[in-house]
């Protein structure tokens, strides 16, 4: 990769990028961005270098990886998508692509919507430039081609398998501190990276991060504990600061405003202070460690079978409706199945559709679930003829006992469903403004399959506890008429004994 416009001069000039970072709001974003491409900086803007990212003099190099870590609305998506605009337009590529070869810089975001919000951006500052605008042959819903550089800048979804594959130019994780709330994947954003990283190998394009923070774990959280700082590797760059350190434009009686209506959250989004009240319940390896080989177990003889449902309303965008069967092979609790109907979807359909094929086929008669809208949930189930409980446990107190415990003694067993084990290893526990301890999914986050199967191990353990074998004790003679025949009735179940 060549640059045959530097970075500088690029964002200078009215007939490139000129008109975008525009103001002197935007001096920040030109030091880093004129940085990360490996320039040189004036004595003042080494000093606005220093103050974002506490070191004393900038790379000399083009940045392997620049990760920009400011809070909302700083300017990190567009900063971000300027940079990538240079890198397709301004750089050439062609010693390094094969004959025929297109490059491609890949943006990814925790979903399409947002992904294509950053690609409308690149649009609009290519078609803005009288020069750069000649170059866009073509334009689809996920890629702006250009075809005279050999480059397509395209977006892809958040998951492995779609990163792998391609000569790739540059690839930009936007919001990845979030990137665990909505993929499908095992570990997304450390598998998404790993699988997009090698395509940087053949031209030695820059990774970009931008986001604002969240918990303490995770690539954005390991690359800041890392890199920060003037012990930091020359060639990864990591900024770090408030929105306002960066956006200084930003009302600070507004960002007041909104730390004073919910100061845990909006310190996190304003100030870029990373939240000490979540953090992750279940490491991977635990879960891992408790996988099988398969991904549904067939129904088998002489096997109880018990199932737990996390209902849901069906309304588009909201919760899946999920279904758990598992049974006990002595103290080995297994999960034979999952099943999970994503909205938009009528519950009394999926009664008559899916949980009542599956009960049929495990032979259940009897269901547990959630609390979920009382009646509402239980309704369709009795009018199909099955039993429906409600079970007593906040899905907390699930998640903490048995699920926990039974994780860590490798006492269950899940089926290697990958959205299953994702929602499990994404659990997790913050402490509420009361002082309570709760334990769900991210936000923009699901958890409805490890809830259910959270559930019927709850189930399973308390009907093993039930069935344990009874003490010796001396019948509880119980008084009542005279039989027909001279004897006394026999006493009732909760009579006999109080560990029925």
């Amino acid at each position: 990769m060549k640059p045959k416009v530097s970075m500088r001069r690029a964002l200078s000039d009215p007939k490139l990028l000129g008109d975008v970072l525009r103001g002197p709001s935007w001096f920040g974003w030109h030091v880093l961005l004129i940085a990360a491409a490996g320039e040189k900086l004036n004595s003042k803007e080494r000093l606005e270098f220093k103050r974002l990212t506490k070191r004393d003099r900038e790379p000399g190099r083009m940045c392997r990886e620049l990760i920009l870590i400011f809070g909302r609305r700083a300017g990190k998506t567009l900063a971000v998508a300027t940079f990538n605009c240079w890198i397709a337009t301004c750089c050439d590529h062609r010693d390094v692509l094969a004959p025929g070869e297109t490059g491609i810089c890949l943006l990814i975001s925790r979903d399409q919507r947002a992904a294509k919000i950053a690609l409308d951006y690149i649009d609009g500052i290519l078609r803005d430039s009288p020069v750069l605008r000649r170059l866009i042959t073509n334009r689809t819903a996920d890629t702006i081609e250009l075809g005279s550089r050999r480059i397509n800048i395209e977006v892809r979804p958040c998951n492995r398998i779609s990163s792998r594959g391609a000569t790739l130019a540059s690839i930009i994780a936007d919001e990845i501190g979030h990137w665990f709330t909505s993929c499908d994947f095992q570990n997304p954003d450390v598998e998404v990276l790993a699988s997009a990283k090698p395509g940087l190998l053949t031209t030695r394009g820059p990774l970009l991060m931008a986001s604002s923070v969240y918990a303490k774990y995770g690539v954005l959280f390991d690359s800041y504990r890392k890199h920060y700082g003037p012990d930091g590797p020359a060639d990864i760059l990591v900024a770090y600061g408030t929105s306002r350190d960066i956006n200084p434009s930003l009302p600070q009686v507004e960002i007041d405003r909104e730390i004073e209506a919910d100061p845990v959250r909006n310190r996190a989004e304003y100030l870029s202070e990373w939240r000490d009240d979540t953090a992750g319940f279940i490491g991977r390896a635990i879960v891992g460690a408790c996988v099988g080989d398969y991904f549904e177990l067939a129904p088998m003889p002489g096997l109880i079978y018990f199932c737990f449902l996390d209902v849901a309303s069906g309304t588009d965008g909201g919760d899946s409706y999920a279904i758990a069967i598992g049974h006990r092979d002595g103290d080995l609790i297994v999960i034979d199945a999952v099943r999970e109907v994503i909205p938009p979807f009528s519950p009394a359909n999926i009664v008559t559709n899916t949980v009542v094929p599956l009960c049929k086929a495990y032979r259940v008669e009897k269901v547990w679930g959630d609390n979920y809208a009382g009646n509402f949930a239980k309704e369709p189930v009795f009018r199909a003829g099955i039993f429906y409980e409600l079970w007593p446990q906040h899905k907390s107190d699930i998640y903490r006992d048995p699920l926990l415990p039974l994780l860590n003694s490798k006492r269950i067993m899940l089926p290697r469903v990958d959205r299953l084990i994702n929602q499990c290893c994404t659990l997790e526990r913050s402490v509420k403004r009361s002082g309570r301890d709760e334990i769900t999914h991210p936000t923009h986050g699901h958890d409805d399959l490890i809830n259910a199967t959270a559930g019927v191990a709850a189930v399973m353990q308390r009907m093993a506890a039930v069935e344990q074998p009874l003490p010796i004790v001396a019948p509880i003679i119980v008084r009542a008429p005279v039989t027909h025949n001279g004897g006394l009735p026999f006493a009732t179940r909760d009579e006999w004994s109080p560990n029925w």
